[in-house]
């Protein structure tokens, strides 16, 4: 297993438009980015992923992109991102930039050449085809956020593929000239200096030929993942990419491939593979669900388990692993695996980060996760800004397929705009995010969940975190050891050891509020603690305790 930077480094994922607001305009922004990054030094990470930055029209908050050489208005200027860039270098943290290159904006010049006219230069940059005989859509595919996958466009009388919005019109990466002028964009940001490419929706750029129907979905449209999810040249676009951008640079790639198997993950990520350094997989952020993605369950944690071990032990000596609880898409992490009760909330925030952070791969932390942030209590659709949720409420209820009451509760466990809340730095106004109105909601318990209390409260949240990072760097084991799951079908206890060498990690977490019996195996009858979310030692474990146990064999 070759060693690397990216493979021993923690990222941090940043939301710029919730993260800091430094012009009082409501919105986060680049100067406000840079105004804390000596918070994040202070933590520990070593790489700051930024959700996209560019110059949209924010249809799906800066996923749709009409500029990928410029910065988008309300986050400042390619000026504060140089600025941005060279100050988090002066601190040895790197940048990672958000790659969203399966689709642009409509607004996008390329675009609005492409519907121009039939025969434009750029016509096939995009996926135009005509409608039925009876003037239809060319297929029954459904997009992501509801609705055809196909928009019907008056000026040419053709219909263009969006997998999305239909603000965002899928690329056709099957056209050579695509390909190239996304690879001149990306050299042109290597250039300047980042750090690396994560990639969004990447497994999808390559789409079947014909562009056949889709088996049948509860929406009544087809479901265009046989056709458009790991196509039949994605891996060959992505070696052309790493051939032409990629191994240029001392860069890290992760790519964003909803729906990988293992063997797919291994041709994406694998170690000689010349395509990516890690994938995104999502199995376990997926393992619930009653009505589509919506639920107000759990995910019973021996299947959680089973899904996550499955990964640890598949890839281990083949590709890389991504570990993550929460991100810009998903709900807070505390409120979804741990428990957002106040008396419960810190202590299995600490239990969670310390079974992602002792398992083997590339830990991510997403903004305010290393405080124990938790989900917005929502009460109204006005406090909504998340156009999937919006689409999701008007499909499920105004459609009549449930009732409200049925619904909400799922609604609220799993919205994105959960994780879209801002970031909170203080008790001051807005959590200290911005002087200004805020685009969205601050979470009302920001007057007791805030960086401010906890950046020097040694237990804390962010002060545990601090110590599970520094643990990072001082044991090889944590980042190359090898992975077993212990008592895979106990309902309460998540345990496994991590073994390198001569040198064996034995972690234990409880993820309920109850008290479980656990015997310690003999072999760490006289281990070293390494971190431990109680302070002294019992014979039961008790509410959402964690530790390590380290042994020499």
């Amino acid at each position: 297993m070759n060693k690397t930077w990216w493979k021993e480094a923690v990222i941090y994922q940043i939301y710029p438009r919730s993260f800091m607001d430094s012009n009082g305009d409501g919105i986060g922004d680049l100067k406000g980015i840079t105004s804390k990054l000596d918070y994040l030094k202070t933590l520990g990470v070593d790489v700051l992923w930024l959700s996209p930055v560019y110059k949209s029209p924010n249809d799906d908050n800066g996923y749709d992109i009409s500029n990928y050489q410029d910065i988008m208005d309300e986050f400042g200027t390619l000026e504060d991102f140089d600025e941005m860039l060279r100050e988090a270098h002066a601190r040895g943290l790197k940048i990672v930039m958000d790659l969203v290159v399966n689709h642009t904006s409509d607004e996008h010049a390329w675009f609005m050449e492409s519907r121009s006219s039939k025969d434009n230069p750029y016509r096939d940059y995009y996926i135009w085809r005509e409608g039925k005989e009876d003037g239809s859509a060319p297929n029954n595919w459904g997009a992501c956020f509801g609705g055809s996958a196909w928009e019907y466009d008056n000026a040419t009388d053709m219909y263009y593929l969006h997998l999305f919005s239909k603000k965002q019109p899928d690329l056709n990466w099957d056209n050579e000239k695509v390909r190239n002028a996304v690879f001149d964009m990306m050299n042109w940001w290597c250039q300047k200096g980042i750090d690396g490419f994560r990639m969004d929706v990447i497994s999808m750029i390559s789409k079947v030929p014909g562009l056949p129907d889709g088996p049948a979905t509860d929406s009544g449209y087809g479901d265009f993942g046989p056709y458009s999810v790991h196509g039949p040249h994605v891996h060959e676009y992505l070696k052309e990419m790493n051939e032409k951008v990629l191994s240029k640079y001392d860069i890290m790639t992760v790519g964003e491939t909803a729906g990988v198997t293992i063997e797919q993950a291994v041709k994406y990520a694998g170690e000689d593979s010349h395509e990516l350094n890690m994938v995104f997989q999502f199995e376990h952020v997926e393992a619930d669900g009653k009505y589509g993605k919506w639920t107000d369950e759990k995910v019973p944690l021996p299947l959680l388990k089973e899904t996550l071990s499955k990964w640890q032990t598949s890839l281990y000596g083949k590709a890389w692993n991504s570990l993550f609880w929460d991100n810009h898409d998903q709900p807070r992490a505390v409120s979804r695996f741990g428990d957002d009760r106040p008396e419960y909330r810190a202590v299995s925030a600490k239990m969670l980060a310390t079974c992602l952070h002792m398992m083997q791969g590339t830990p991510y932390i997403y903004q305010g996760e290393e405080l124990g942030m938790t989900n917005y209590p929502f009460t109204s659709m006005d406090e909504f800004r998340d156009i999937e949720s919006i689409h999701a409420y008007r499909d499920w209820v105004e459609s009549g397929k449930l009732t409200k009451e049925v619904f909400w509760p799922c609604l609220c466990n799993k919205s994105r705009d959960n994780a879209r809340t801002p970031m909170q730095w203080d008790d001051s106004a807005n959590g200290g995010f911005t002087t200004g109105t805020p685009w969205i909601q601050v979470n009302p318990n920001y007057t007791k969940i805030n960086a401010a209390a906890e950046v020097n409260d040694p237990d804390s949240v962010f002060s545990y975190y601090r110590t599970l990072l520094s643990l990072r760097k001082q044991h090889e084991i944590i980042v190359y050891g090898s992975y077993e799951l212990l008592l895979p079908e106990d309902p309460s206890i998540f345990a496994y050891t991590r073994t390198l060498g001569n040198e064996k990690l034995l972690t234990v977490c409880n993820f309920t509020d109850q008290t479980p019996d656990f015997e310690i195996p003999e072999e760490f009858a006289d281990a070293a603690c390494l971190i431990s979310n109680y302070k002294e030692a019992a014979q039961k474990l008790r509410p959402y305790e964690a530790y390590v146990l380290k042994t020499t064999l």
